[in-house]
């Protein structure tokens, strides 16, 4: 079968190029992906596969049985929305809608996630069980299109016992793949804060009680007492205070993020950041209001699974191309299908330093190795049907 699928790949590359392209070009934002939805079911419809969509408005499922289809059940996932970004990449497929760019690769996700169905459509006499590909809206927006996917019941009827998910790094050189069994990607918590005190003149300070101060003096509390934590990141990235060079205005506002890779330490965070605020707020006079929005859960690879997928992944790539990963305190709503049942996501390389394809994800100038897509369907398929 190895050689089966990767004959395939070659034949349907150039058609899921052009689908990377176009869905490159026509990129949306999170619970916005109506064109995205419709192309994909399109491209259903043309090659004669059927589907279920409105999940979450534009989400799709498609249910594959090959022989034996009650002998195992199991899932494939691609996200497929876009970032707030303009893309400075001089491609012809660069972004046509603007400050909207597929710069986390999910366009490329739901390229190769169709590759695989595509292969193993043709090939579904070939391998037992049902396999469902789920093409998931909002991955990044919370509340997350996965956790609304699964409340909607996208893993039953069959259910599932296992979710797999790949994900583009252009860290990771083109022809290689990378997993991590266990712990791999942190929680993700927003942290939006208010600081009132009572503005003024610059020239007159016992007329008024600067929120700057107290803003600044409540981010360095916050960060230095985080930062003792390898397990965690604080950060703030927004602040916005609406002053002037004589002006102090009564209110600052901080966004900011709060990652962690444990659970229990995650809400004794919450807990110890509000005690900070609470002394900040005494110490400095002012009122703060502190908003900790729940984000996506930590991502923990199933051991068992995951080690799985390795060994098949050194079968079909060769054990050189098959790489360990190191942590990442990025986040991904995958971390839902991965509590809901064991999972494995797994990174596909996309960069190459000879081509100048090295810029970072969520950045302006992001882009693929498009050879990747050939590796990536293939990938998909062949760890689908020896799972």
């Amino acid at each position: 079968m190895i050689n089966k699928i990767k004959d395939l790949s070659e034949n349907y590359f150039d058609e899921i190029l052009a689908i990377r392209r176009h869905l490159h070009m026509y990129p949306e934002l999170s619970f916005q992906e109506f064109e995205t939805s419709k192309y994909i079911k399109d491209r259903l419809n043309l090659w004669g596969i059927n589907f279920i969509d409105g999940y979450v408005e534009t989400g799709i499922l498609v249910v594959l049985e090959g022989e034996n289809p009650n002998s195992k059940s199991l899932a494939l996932r691609a996200d497929f929305d876009a970032l707030p970004i303009n893309e400075k990449n001089i491609v012809e497929y660069c972004s046509k809608n603007e400050g909207v760019m597929h710069a986390c690769g999910h366009d490329a996700h739901t390229a190769c996630l169709l590759g695989a169905l595509k292969i193993l459509h043709s090939t579904r006499e070939l391998w037992n069980g049902t396999i469902k590909f789920i093409f998931q809206p909002a991955e990044e927006r919370l509340p997350g299109g996965a956790k609304q996917m699964i409340e909607e019941g996208v893993l039953e009827n069959p259910n599932v016992t296992n979710v797999m998910a790949q994900h583009v790094l252009p860290d990771l050189e083109v022809g290689k793949v990378g997993f991590r069994a266990g712990i791999y990607m942190a929680s993700t918590d927003e942290i939006y804060i208010k600081i009132k005190g009572v503005g003024g003149h610059a020239a007159i300070p016992s007329q008024y009680n600067n929120p700057i101060l107290a803003s600044s003096k409540l981010i360095l509390k916050l960060t230095d007492f985080f930062a003792s934590h390898k397990d965690s990141i604080f950060a703030i990235g927004y602040f916005q205070a609406d002053g002037s060079t004589n002006v102090i205005p009564d209110q600052v506002k901080l966004m900011g993020t709060f990652r962690a890779l444990s659970e229990e330490y995650r809400k004794q965070s919450h807990i110890d950041m509000k005690s900070i605020v609470s002394d900040v707020e005494k110490k400095y006079n002012v009122r703060i209001e502190l908003d900790i929005r729940h984000g996506y859960p930590a991502l923990y690879n199933d051991e068992e699974f995951t080690k799985k997928q390795i060994s098949s992944a050194k079968e079909y790539l060769g054990k050189e191309n098959v790489i360990d990963l190191p942590i990442r305190m990025t986040a991904e709503d995958f971390s839902y299908f991965a509590n809901a049942v064991p999972s494995c996501f797994y990174r596909l390389g996309t960069g190459n330093k000879k081509k100048g394809i090295v810029h970072g994800l969520h950045t302006s100038r992001f882009d693929v190795d498009e050879s990747s897509l050939k590796i990536g369907m293939g990938m998909l398929a062949y760890l689908a049907i020896s799972s």
